[in-house]
């Protein structure tokens, strides 16, 4: 290469830059070493990252809390085959992401080259598309369409395979880049409307309702819409109810949040049951949010709003639909609602306040755990004492497993918007840590916890070294149960006391393996130290925190069940 040429690998870094892409994290294999290159001399924010699985991760988080692309990148064959999990994770979660994978010299394919494999097979049915370069001379139309489908529609990841000739070839340095579109940086990039009709068809069934409720799953967030739901809820007087990934779509202490609907529920799935009209917007109503397709009961009247079609009557037909972005969507029928508003407020003041007395309500009977002083520290003392300490832009990172559960239950942000980010687009374990590493360089300086199991933990601990050298600010929060506790949990539940099989961890002190790794760590065993904790690690300004948080070894206390529901188990259920 010389002054009057460029490596393909420059090219695809011309064209991030070009999108003022933010960090990138990723494991460098010989077929991308020219973009690497490129990337250091273009002064692109790239990232070695330990694992694969955990750059996506990170580049999922994010994209989740920036709403900006996510971007990383992999070597071929087992760089390749180690994003699957995190590429189906931002596939079902709707998350823009653009991965670059290298590939096989073209001219030696399939003549057993080091760690060939079928990878544009095993990769594209975790993604929205896999684009692979063939030519050099279209690097940059190729690249520039990754960033165009992965922000429109509901926004996906999006694989670009570059063989190593390719990413090794040379064009002319003048060769002309795509105009970009700065809309496809970030997403939603392009948004659309449902057609007219249908809103009105909605807003007479909204505006007839005398207990009309509000559910909303991670579509919210994606398309930024809880400003737009927290005005017709207000406008209204509709109670807010919302899956773990719709957290956020209202702010959880608003007076019309009815917390989560489904398998776990506060006051929600009572509404639900009593409502007479239904709006579900952007969710998909899975297994989790339905209690198992048992939530909303057969019969009820429901209102369907989503940007993906297919995603109609998937589960349970609705009565009507509303085909479109989820904040134009509530804008229209704010529009078409708007006229006689404040006399439908006025008529339903008391449904209104009903939703602030039965959460008061619920709380009170409740409080016994949630200021729990037993040894060790329940689960529901854990996380109130969140609520209490960490403050209103805190983002918190739940990993899979109970760690979501009892957040997604308990934990209350303290405004709209995405405060709450889950990885239930698979619900895959390990997602905290590197997900609490994407979330700090997206968040602005806003406080960054995460809240993990000590299995998750187990499986990223590694990434303590990259948070640790990106000089991160963020906080792991390790629920320390010396169990893989949902499992145990449920052998308990279904099997019986001491019926355990391979759900047992190793006693750790994880405070002392992150001092080991040049972190701060936090040992807590007593309930009463949690808070301080908390506070200490908002204080520290020089890297990473680690606060092991020893919790009870009971299965029998395992799952989120604070108001004491008694779990009633039939062959063949799954219960939590």
């Amino acid at each position: 290469m010389d002054d009057e040429t460029i490596t393909g690998g420059e090219v695809i870094a011309r064209v991030l830059k070009a999108h003022k892409v933010g960090p990138i994290f990723g494991m460098g294999g010989f077929q991308l070493l020219p973009f690497y290159d490129a990337a250091r001399r273009l002064g692109l924010n790239h990232n070695l990252i330990n694992d694969e699985r955990c750059g996506i991760f990170a580049a999922d988080a994010y994209a989740r809390v920036s709403g900006r692309v996510g971007v990383c990148d992999a070597t071929l064959g087992p760089g390749a085959t180690n994003l699957v999990t995190g590429l189906v994770e931002s596939f079902n979660a709707g998350t823009p992401i653009v991965v670059l994978v290298g590939d096989t010299h073209r001219m030696h394919s399939w003549k057993n080259m080091t760690q060939e494999t079928r990878q544009a097979d095993l990769l594209a049915p975790a993604c929205k598309e896999v684009i692979r370069i063939e030519m050099v001379e279209r690097i940059a139309e190729q690249v520039d369409r990754a960033f165009r489908v992965a922000t429109s529609g509901r926004p996906g990841p999006v694989v670009v395979i570059v063989p190593e000739d390719v990413c090794h070839a040379e064009v002319p340095a003048d060769t002309p880049m795509p105009a970009i579109d700065p809309r496809h940086s970030a997403a939603p990039a392009i948004r659309c409307r449902p057609a007219r009709a249908d809103v009105a068809q909605a807003a007479a069934a909204l505006r007839e309702a005398e207990r009309p409720i509000m559910l909303c799953g991670g579509g919210v967030l994606i398309s930024q819409a809880w400003e737009a739901v927290t005005r017709l809820a207000e406008e209204q007087s509709i109670p807010v109810a919302h899956t773990m990934s719709g957290k956020g779509a209202i702010p959880c202490v608003h007076p019309l949040s009815a917390g989560l609907f489904g398998r776990y529920d506060r006051i929600a799935n009572a509404l639900i049951e009593a409502s007479d009209c239904i709006l579900v917007v952007g969710c998909k109503l899975g297994e989790i949010a339905t209690k198992r397709y048992t939530v909303p009961a057969a019969g009820k009247f429901v209102i369907h709003l989503d940007i993906v079609a297919e995603e109609f009557g998937r589960t349970r037909a609705p009565d009507l639909t509303l085909w479109g972005d989820a904040r134009e969507g509530l804008a229209d029928l704010r529009e078409a609602l708007a006229s006689d508003a404040a006399a439908v407020t006025a008529r339903r003041a008391g449904y209104g306040a009903e939703v602030a007395d039965r959460m008061a309500k619920w709380r009170g009977e409740v409080s016994g755990n949630l200021t729990s002083a037993d040894r060790p520290v329940h689960m529901a003392r854990l996380i109130q004492e969140m609520n209490e300490n960490l403050p209103e832009e805190a983002i918190l990172i739940a990993d899979g497993g109970f760690a979501a559960h009892w957040s997604g239950l308990l934990y209350d942000t303290k405004r709209a918007g995405r405060g709450f980010v889950p990885d239930r687009g698979l619900a895959s374990i390990g997602y905290g840590l590197p997900g609490a590493i994407g979330a700090a360089v997206a968040a602005d300086g806003r406080p960054v916890f995460a809240l993990t199991g000590d299995g998750g933990f187990n499986m990223t601990l590694g990434e303590l070294e990259t948070a640790r050298r990106m000089g991160l600010k963020l906080a792991m929060v390790v629920v320390n149960n010396a169990a893989s506790g949902y499992v145990k949990a449920l052998q308990h539940l279904m099997f019986g006391p001491q019926s355990y099989q391979s759900s047992d961890l190793a006693e750790m002190n994880y405070a002392e393996v992150a001092r080991s790794m040049g972190c701060h760590g936090i040992r807590v065993e007593d309930p009463d130290a949690v808070g301080p904790a908390l506070r200490e690690a908002l204080n520290v300004i020089d890297g990473p925190v680690v606060i092991d948080v020893v919790v009870t070894r009971d299965p029998a206390q395992m799952l989120p069940a604070v108001d004491s529901r008694i779990a009633r188990v039939k062959k063949g259920d799954r219960i939590a």
